[in-house]
Protein backbone atom coordinates (compact mmCIF):
# COMPACT_ATOMS: atom_id res chain seq x y z
CA UNK A 1 0.00 0.00 0.00
CA UNK A 2 2.64 2.49 1.01
CA UNK A 3 4.25 1.20 -2.83
CA UNK A 4 0.98 2.63 -4.22
CA UNK A 5 0.83 5.80 -2.23
CA UNK A 6 3.94 6.66 -3.49
CA UNK A 7 3.56 5.94 -7.12
CA UNK A 8 -0.27 7.03 -6.78
CA UNK A 9 -0.48 10.07 -4.40
CA UNK A 10 -4.19 10.47 -5.73
CA UNK A 11 -5.22 7.81 -3.40
CA UNK A 12 -4.90 10.55 -0.61
CA UNK A 13 -7.91 12.42 -1.99
CA UNK A 14 -10.32 9.38 -3.26
CA UNK A 15 -13.62 7.90 -2.13
CA UNK A 16 -13.37 4.57 -1.09
CA UNK A 17 -15.39 2.98 -4.23
CA UNK A 18 -13.12 5.07 -6.11
CA UNK A 19 -9.98 4.37 -4.59
CA UNK A 20 -10.40 0.46 -4.74
CA UNK A 21 -11.64 1.02 -8.38
CA UNK A 22 -8.42 2.92 -9.07
CA UNK A 23 -6.15 0.61 -7.17
CA UNK A 24 -7.26 -2.43 -9.16
CA UNK A 25 -5.65 -0.49 -11.93
CA UNK A 26 -3.05 0.72 -10.43
CA UNK A 27 -1.88 -2.79 -9.60
CA UNK A 28 -2.33 -3.60 -13.07
CA UNK A 29 0.09 -0.96 -13.99
CA UNK A 30 2.80 -2.29 -11.65
CA UNK A 31 2.59 -5.70 -12.90
CA UNK A 32 2.42 -4.35 -16.31
CA UNK A 33 5.87 -2.21 -15.60
CA UNK A 34 7.67 -5.56 -13.75
CA UNK A 35 6.70 -7.47 -16.80
CA UNK A 36 8.43 -4.95 -19.22
CA UNK A 37 11.24 -4.70 -17.29
CA UNK A 38 11.55 -8.93 -16.94
CA UNK A 39 11.13 -8.77 -20.57
CA UNK A 40 13.57 -6.05 -21.43
CA UNK A 41 16.45 -7.64 -19.48
CA UNK A 42 15.72 -11.29 -20.94
CA UNK A 43 16.03 -9.69 -24.28
CA UNK A 44 18.99 -8.07 -23.78
CA UNK A 45 20.46 -11.55 -22.37
CA UNK A 46 19.43 -13.04 -25.10
CA UNK A 47 21.01 -10.89 -27.78
CA UNK A 48 24.33 -10.92 -25.58
CA UNK A 49 24.12 -14.91 -25.64
CA UNK A 50 23.14 -14.62 -29.38
CA UNK A 51 26.18 -12.46 -30.05
CA UNK A 52 28.85 -14.72 -28.12
CA UNK A 53 27.49 -17.82 -29.72
CA UNK A 54 27.73 -16.32 -33.49
CA UNK A 55 31.77 -15.15 -32.16
CA UNK A 56 32.24 -19.08 -30.98
CA UNK A 57 31.06 -20.40 -34.62
CA UNK A 58 32.18 -17.50 -37.24
CA UNK A 59 35.80 -17.63 -35.35
CA UNK A 60 36.10 -14.27 -33.69
CA UNK A 61 39.80 -13.81 -34.52
CA UNK A 62 39.87 -14.52 -37.74
CA UNK A 63 36.61 -11.78 -38.47
CA UNK A 64 38.77 -9.11 -36.15
CA UNK A 65 42.63 -9.82 -37.11
CA UNK A 66 43.84 -7.46 -40.03
CA UNK A 67 46.48 -10.58 -40.66
CA UNK A 68 43.59 -12.96 -41.87
CA UNK A 69 45.01 -16.30 -42.35
CA UNK A 70 43.17 -19.49 -42.84
CA UNK A 71 44.58 -23.23 -42.04
CA UNK A 72 47.49 -21.89 -40.71
CA UNK A 73 49.08 -24.65 -38.38
CA UNK A 74 52.93 -24.90 -36.48
CA UNK A 75 53.97 -27.82 -38.73
CA UNK A 76 54.45 -25.16 -41.20
CA UNK A 77 56.06 -22.88 -39.22
CA UNK A 78 60.23 -22.74 -39.39
CA UNK A 79 61.94 -23.52 -36.46
CA UNK A 80 64.17 -20.76 -37.60
CA UNK A 81 60.99 -18.27 -37.68
CA UNK A 82 59.84 -18.84 -34.73
CA UNK A 83 62.77 -18.23 -32.75
CA UNK A 84 62.77 -14.68 -33.39
CA UNK A 85 59.35 -14.16 -31.41
CA UNK A 86 61.42 -14.63 -28.65
CA UNK A 87 63.10 -11.09 -29.06
CA UNK A 88 60.40 -9.19 -27.88
CA UNK A 89 56.59 -9.29 -27.68
CA UNK A 90 56.62 -6.95 -30.10
CA UNK A 91 58.75 -8.52 -32.75
CA UNK A 92 56.41 -11.37 -32.31
CA UNK A 93 53.39 -9.24 -33.14
CA UNK A 94 54.81 -8.67 -36.67
CA UNK A 95 54.78 -12.03 -37.65
CA UNK A 96 51.58 -13.16 -39.01
CA UNK A 97 52.83 -16.43 -38.24
CA UNK A 98 53.47 -15.70 -34.82
CA UNK A 99 50.06 -13.77 -34.04
CA UNK A 100 48.04 -16.81 -34.70
CA UNK A 101 50.50 -19.27 -32.93
CA UNK A 102 50.24 -16.74 -29.60
CA UNK A 103 46.12 -16.82 -30.10
CA UNK A 104 46.32 -20.45 -29.87
CA UNK A 105 48.56 -20.82 -26.68
CA UNK A 106 46.20 -17.60 -25.41
CA UNK A 107 42.58 -19.84 -26.22
CA UNK A 108 44.36 -22.99 -23.92
CA UNK A 109 44.02 -20.16 -21.24
CA UNK A 110 40.86 -19.31 -21.91
CA UNK A 111 42.51 -15.65 -23.00
CA UNK A 112 42.30 -14.81 -26.11
CA UNK A 113 39.89 -12.09 -26.17
CA UNK A 114 42.30 -10.26 -25.02
CA UNK A 115 44.93 -10.87 -28.66
CA UNK A 116 41.82 -11.04 -30.55
CA UNK A 117 40.88 -7.45 -28.71
CA UNK A 118 44.21 -5.53 -29.64
CA UNK A 119 44.40 -6.73 -33.33
CA UNK A 120 40.22 -4.97 -33.42
CA UNK A 121 41.97 -1.88 -32.09
CA UNK A 122 44.69 -1.95 -34.50
CA UNK A 123 42.49 -2.47 -38.12
CA UNK A 124 39.85 -0.02 -36.05
CA UNK A 125 42.42 2.55 -36.24
CA UNK A 126 43.06 2.08 -40.29
CA UNK A 127 39.13 2.67 -41.11
CA UNK A 128 38.81 6.00 -42.75
CA UNK A 129 35.01 6.11 -43.46
CA UNK A 130 33.33 7.36 -40.65
CA UNK A 131 30.18 5.60 -40.88
CA UNK A 132 32.44 2.47 -41.01
CA UNK A 133 34.46 3.83 -37.91
CA UNK A 134 30.80 4.00 -36.04
CA UNK A 135 30.05 0.64 -36.68
CA UNK A 136 33.09 -0.53 -36.00
CA UNK A 137 33.47 1.19 -32.56
CA UNK A 138 30.16 -0.18 -31.75
CA UNK A 139 31.22 -3.67 -32.62
CA UNK A 140 33.95 -3.42 -29.98
CA UNK A 141 32.53 -1.94 -27.22
CA UNK A 142 29.82 -4.39 -27.24
CA UNK A 143 32.10 -7.38 -27.42
CA UNK A 144 34.79 -6.59 -25.56
CA UNK A 145 34.25 -3.56 -23.11
CA UNK A 146 30.59 -3.43 -21.39
CA UNK A 147 29.73 -4.80 -18.46
CA UNK A 148 29.02 -8.85 -19.47
CA UNK A 149 30.09 -8.49 -22.73
CA UNK A 150 30.44 -11.77 -24.42
CA UNK A 151 34.38 -11.42 -24.75
CA UNK A 152 35.19 -8.70 -21.85
CA UNK A 153 38.69 -7.45 -21.48
CA UNK A 154 39.88 -6.86 -18.14
CA UNK A 155 40.48 -3.26 -18.12
CA UNK A 156 39.59 -0.49 -14.77
CA UNK A 157 36.58 0.90 -14.12
CA UNK A 158 37.36 4.53 -15.23
CA UNK A 159 39.12 3.29 -18.44
CA UNK A 160 35.89 1.98 -19.03
CA UNK A 161 33.75 5.16 -18.34
CA UNK A 162 36.07 7.00 -20.78
CA UNK A 163 35.04 4.64 -23.81
CA UNK A 164 31.76 4.22 -22.90
CA UNK A 165 31.30 8.46 -22.87
CA UNK A 166 33.13 8.78 -26.43
CA UNK A 167 30.23 6.44 -27.93
CA UNK A 168 28.19 8.65 -29.48
CA UNK A 169 31.37 10.33 -31.37
CA UNK A 170 33.89 7.95 -31.32
CA UNK A 171 37.47 9.03 -32.41
CA UNK A 172 39.98 6.99 -33.99
CA UNK A 173 42.14 7.17 -30.40
CA UNK A 174 39.11 6.11 -27.97
CA UNK A 175 40.55 2.73 -27.51
CA UNK A 176 44.06 2.93 -26.93
CA UNK A 177 44.02 3.24 -23.33
CA UNK A 178 42.69 0.11 -23.06
CA UNK A 179 44.69 -1.44 -25.92
CA UNK A 180 47.69 -0.11 -24.35
CA UNK A 181 46.54 -2.02 -20.66
CA UNK A 182 45.55 -5.33 -22.53
CA UNK A 183 49.38 -5.08 -24.70
CA UNK A 184 50.78 -4.06 -21.03
CA UNK A 185 49.01 -7.67 -19.66
CA UNK A 186 49.72 -9.60 -22.44
CA UNK A 187 53.41 -9.12 -22.69
CA UNK A 188 53.93 -9.09 -18.91
CA UNK A 189 51.90 -12.27 -17.75
CA UNK A 190 51.44 -14.07 -21.18
CA UNK A 191 53.71 -14.00 -23.45
CA UNK A 192 56.64 -15.06 -20.66
CA UNK A 193 54.41 -18.34 -20.70
CA UNK A 194 54.06 -18.69 -23.96
CA UNK A 195 57.76 -18.88 -24.48
CA UNK A 196 58.02 -21.83 -21.89
CA UNK A 197 54.84 -23.61 -23.10
CA UNK A 198 53.87 -27.17 -25.19
CA UNK A 199 53.07 -25.57 -28.23
CA UNK A 200 56.31 -22.94 -28.87
CA UNK A 201 58.53 -25.58 -27.90
CA UNK A 202 57.52 -27.51 -30.40
CA UNK A 203 57.91 -25.61 -33.24
CA UNK A 204 61.18 -24.55 -31.40
CA UNK A 205 62.82 -27.68 -30.33
CA UNK A 206 61.03 -29.92 -33.36
CA UNK A 207 59.77 -32.49 -30.93
CA UNK A 208 59.19 -35.86 -32.72
CA UNK A 209 60.46 -37.18 -36.31
CA UNK A 210 63.41 -35.51 -37.32
CA UNK A 211 66.45 -33.50 -36.00
CA UNK A 212 65.83 -31.66 -32.83
CA UNK A 213 66.83 -27.89 -32.00
CA UNK A 214 67.76 -26.76 -28.85
CA UNK A 215 68.46 -23.07 -28.57
CA UNK A 216 70.64 -22.17 -25.61
CA UNK A 217 72.00 -19.04 -23.97
CA UNK A 218 75.41 -19.46 -25.54
CA UNK A 219 73.55 -17.14 -28.35
CA UNK A 220 76.27 -18.98 -30.73
CA UNK A 221 75.68 -22.24 -32.04
CA UNK A 222 72.23 -24.52 -32.27
CA UNK A 223 72.53 -28.57 -31.24
CA UNK A 224 70.77 -31.52 -32.61
CA UNK A 225 69.68 -34.14 -30.99
CA UNK A 226 73.10 -36.07 -30.96
CA UNK A 227 74.10 -32.93 -29.17
CA UNK A 228 76.35 -32.17 -31.62
CA UNK A 229 76.98 -28.22 -32.20
CA UNK A 230 76.90 -25.70 -35.20
CA UNK A 231 77.59 -22.50 -35.28
CA UNK A 232 75.37 -20.11 -36.61
CA UNK A 233 76.04 -16.31 -34.86
CA UNK A 234 72.03 -15.02 -36.01
CA UNK A 235 70.58 -17.90 -34.09
CA UNK A 236 69.83 -15.35 -31.18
Amino acid sequence: METLLFLFPQFNYMAPKEEAYFRMFAVQDLQSRAMKDDSGRQKDKERKSRLSLFLTKSGSHENVSPHKKTNTTTSNISPEAALQWSDSFEELLKHTDGVETFSQFLRTEFSEENIEFWLACEEYKTIDSETKLLSKAKYIYTVYIESEAPKEVNIDYNTKMAIQKNMEHPMRGCFDAAQTKVFSLMKKDSYPRFLHSDIYMRITRRKGPGATMFRRRSRSCVFNERGEAKTEPSAW
